[in-house]
């Protein structure tokens, strides 16, 4: 319950005496009360939807931290490295679409599972050729940051990241990303 709601509840309850059941349907306070909720549940659907937005570059820049932690020697790392990564990363369900594939009845049409990992990788292969988004891992500093990296959005701002395309070529970038910043 967010605080403006509770605060509502209290101020009606005070009011009211400690009775918040016994409101009028269509009552100056009922009205109060229904509007503190829309908007609490309005604010939680907003959260969700920027949690589930955001979950897909969380996911991704795990994905580079466990890259550097299997790393043997990530005192230096080139783009080509990077490029590696990226191609990693693009192709990390590779073998559950093959396993798919082959558990498919032949003329059966792919199941959405199938579909979600083959489209997936598809928009992975596109953003490579224009450029990927991804941490700068050449700078020392964005090395140990994701090596400590506890998973939280809001502490990814101080980071530098880039645009890695599939010719080698390294664009600065924005955090959040945006298009292609």
């Amino acid at each position: 319950m967010t605080k403006s709601l509770y605060k509502v509840q209290k101020q009606i309850s005070k009011k009211r005496g400690g009775k918040l059941n016994a409101l009028h349907e269509d009552s100056r306070d009922a009205k109060r009360l229904r509007r503190a909720s829309a908007r609490e549940d309005r604010l939680a659907r907003v959260a969700a939807e920027m949690s589930k937005a955001r979950q897909g570059y969380l996911d991704r820049i795990a994905f580079f931290q466990e890259c550097l932690k299997e790393a043997t020697e990530p005192v230096s790392i080139s783009d080509a490295d990077m490029a590696a990564f990226v191609n990693r990363y693009i192709h990390r369900s590779d073998s559950e679409i093959e396993q798919l594939q082959q558990e498919r009845r032949k003329g059966r049409p792919p199941s959405k599972r199938e579909d979600a990992l083959v489209q997936r990788r598809g928009m992975d292969e596109k953003e490579f050729k224009a450029g990927f988004w991804m941490p700068d891992l050449t700078q020392e500093d964005v090395r140990t940051f994701l090596m400590a990296w506890n998973g939280d959005w809001s502490s990814l701002s101080s980071m530098k990241f880039i645009r890695l395309s599939q010719d080698g070529i390294k664009h600065a970038s924005s955090f959040p990303p945006k298009g292609l910043s």
